[in-house]
């Protein structure tokens, strides 16, 4: 097995981690921010940092971090919007399957969907008191929803909201500058039909109790006594209503989360017979690499008492289709991963952004005696949740957020230059705005105000460590998951967009194959071939397993790369390849190959400039377009980059050595499940 982590002899930099800049610009704009843990947030929505809390898509990051940054992203966004929502009266009610209470309302046309006649629905499984999970359907545009397969849809964090997948990525529509929605050609419902999940308990609509409350300065949610806004809270203009944030209400692992994603299936499968399924597909994000495996590993065991009868009222409902972008799995190999994309062997944007000095103490962070790489160990040996949220944040405060810190780049897209008070614009962040306004809460039912991020969920996983673990809480890790759903003939595509930092494709590449797939040391990176003649990226993929790397693409690979994201899911669905998409992978399928990914984009796309809020991305030059917006500019060359020094390094095996000796210790962990 050729493994791609390097051990350098020599390495660079700590510092404060680059989610809380993420988290910033998350919030603002909208999916994958993470504080010490949090994977995904919301780039101003997809790094998100919203609801008043804690973390997003990694939640190790150091509390006080934080509660700051969410702070800021509350208040920025709740200060434009936040209301009392008074509570829907006109939505229908229904049971699902196991009688789960279903409250539902279609929305009106022209509130995201444009193409007239396809219809979309929104509302709450309540999976029991004080967990409300909230939801929204979009028919197939194409075909007969009533036949058309189903596919579900669900952000990481932990805390991060699926409107950011729905309004960023691939929904029906985005967002503008002007507040205006705008219709999305490359929707995935353009071929399926499509559920999108704001999940855990209190993760954007979903709540579990609604409360009149206020952001504090430091961020945290202040209840009120009745719906009227005091004069000391006036001036911070974020009196609303919210999700009280009880940490109780939520999950705090990953295992724990499983059981109401499940209950959330059967609810809605049961209250919508039309558009259920046998089988379904599951597609994720960030630390979807953690939910994707285990969410639906957990569904087959569920599946199985279904079939012995010790499960009376429950539906049998089998995964068809697995994908996950940019995900992380494995802490292990995903924080060594840090160093080897930004140092040796680099990013393939030729892009080395530490000095000699910040190569050595990021190094000393990630291998010296007691700090990141032994203390993740400890976690994996011990599965102590204190041993593993402290890893977690040591490692993310002092190897992850040297990019941010030091470079002044954007984790999620290292071509951007990033910081709190000038984030990345994208992916477009406006949708935060449009879901707090009332004609669109009263439109979809929302009991609540809108997050991207919720900082209770992330906080309740930070407890656990969860975001340290490969076994994530409960009896199987990330990797054991996706071999075993290969077994049962599930077809799973992991993707990555290669200019993503946080969760890149380097670790990823090793995450597969520590997955080993029958036959996948021998297939070979083969290009992909897309509609437009353009080739986007390359895969290699054996049978019912692929690893696709996407250029010139950040975090969430369907907002830069929309058209091989849309051709890439529509392929993994119907059984085919992802290369050329003309040939069923269940027959001895190989894509045919170079051993390694070579190729180099090159620096071409690299910015110098920070970027004004309302600049526009443009996805056939794959950078921003000319913008006449006021930025500030800072040149490459100040930050004293100095060339790699490969000649001191030499791959290592680590990572791999270390999980195959102690991940089977790493099993009782204390969490709530």
């Amino acid at each position: 097995m050729t493994m791609l982590l390097y051990e350098v002899s020599r390495g660079k930099g700590a510092v404060l981690s680059g989610k809380y800049s993420t988290f910033f610009r998350s919030f603002l704009s909208g999916t994958r921010p993470r504080l010490s843990s949090y994977r995904e947030q919301g780039k101003r929505s997809n790094k998100s940092k919203t609801s008043p809390g804690t973390s997003l898509s990694r939640y190790s990051f150091l509390v006080e971090m934080w509660t700051t940054i969410v702070a800021a992203l509350a208040l920025g966004a709740a200060r434009s919007v936040a209301q009392f929502v008074p509570a829907p009266t006109d939505l229908i009610k229904t049971k699902g399957f196991l009688d789960l209470p279903v409250r539902y309302k279609e929305v009106p046309e022209g509130i995201c969907e444009l193409t007239p006649g396809v219809k979309s629905y929104s509302g709450y499984v309540d999976i029991e008191d004080g967990q409300h999970i909230f939801w929204w359907f979009f028919e197939t545009r194409n075909g007969d929803p009533e036949s058309a397969p189903l596919s579900i849809w669900i952000n990481g964090g932990p805390g991060s909201s699926s409107m950011i997948g729905l309004f960023q990525e691939l929904g029906p529509c985005g967002v503008g500058a002007d507040g205006e929605i705008y219709f999305n050609p490359y929707s995935w419902n353009n071929v399926s039909n499509m559920l999108f999940i704001d999940h855990p308990a209190q993760v954007g609509f979903s709540y579990s109790v609604p409360v009149s409350a206020y952001v504090s300065d430091s961020g945290n949610i202040v209840q009120l006594p009745n719906a009227t806004c005091p004069d000391y809270a006036e001036d911070l203009g974020t009196c609303g209503t919210y999700s009280a944030p009880n940490l109780t209400d939520t999950a705090n692992s990953t295992a724990a989360a499983a059981p109401s994603m499940w209950k959330t299936l059967q609810g809605f499968f049961g209250a919508f017979p039309q558009y259920s399924r046998h089988e379904f597909n599951f597609a994720t994000e960030s630390y979807g690499g953690h939910y994707g495996p285990i969410f639906n590993e957990y569904l087959e065991q569920q599946n199985t008492l279904i079939e012995s009868g010790k499960l009376p009222g429950a539906h049998y409902i089998k995964l068809s289709t697995l994908l996950i972008g940019n995900g992380w799995y494995d802490p292990l190999v995903q924080y060594q991963a840090y160093y080897n994309y930004t140092v040796y062997p680099g990013n393939p944007y030729d892009y080395s952004p530490f000095n000699a000095s910040v190569q050595d103490m990021m190094y000393n962070a990630l291998y010296g005696p007691g700090n990141c790489y032994d203390q993740t160990v400890d976690c994996y040996r011990t599965s102590i949740n204190e041993v593993c949220s402290v890893a977690d944040s040591f490692c993310a405060n002092n190897v992850e957020a040297v990019l941010d810190n030091i470079a002044l780049r954007d984790e999620y897209d290292i071509r951007e230059l990033s910081t709190n008070d000038m984030p990345d614009p994208f992916p477009y962040g406006f949708f935060a705005d449009y879901l707090n306004t009332p004609k669109v809460q009263q439109a979809i039912g929302a009991f609540v105000n809108y997050s991207e991020s919720s900082s209770t969920v992330g906080t309740a996983f930070g407890t656990t460590g969860d975001d340290d673990r490969e076994v994530p809480g409960g009896k199987i890790g990330t990797i054991e998951a996706l071999q075993c759903l290969l077994q049962q003939g599930v077809y799973v595509a992991v993707y990555w967009g290669d200019s993503d930092y946080n969760c890149n494709y380097i670790g990823g590449q090793v995450v597969a194959e520590l997955v080993e797939a029958p036959g996948y040391g021998t297939a070979g990176f083969e290009n992909i071939s897309t509609s437009d003649d353009i080739i986007h990226g390359q895969a290699k993929q054996s049978g019912n397993f692929a690893f696709v790397r996407i250029y010139e693409s950040g975090h969430e690979v369907p907002f830069y790369q929309p058209v091989v994201a849309l051709e890439m899911f529509e392929r993994a669905i119907n059984g085919q390849d992802i290369a050329t998409g003309k040939e069923s992978v269940w027959h001895g399928y190989k894509s045919v190959g170079p051993a390694e990914s070579t190729f180099r984009e090159g620096n071409a796309t690299i910015q110098s400039d920070f970027l004004p809020l309302n600049a526009t991305y443009n996805t056939t030059t794959n950078a921003p377009n000319p913008t006449n917006g006021t930025v500030a500019k800072r040149s490459l060359d100040r930050r004293a980059m100095l060339p790699t020094r490969s000649g001191l390094f030499k791959p290592g095996q680590k990572a791999q050595e270390a999980r195959r000796k102690f991940i089977p210790l790493g099993r009782d962990v204390n969490v709530d499940v």
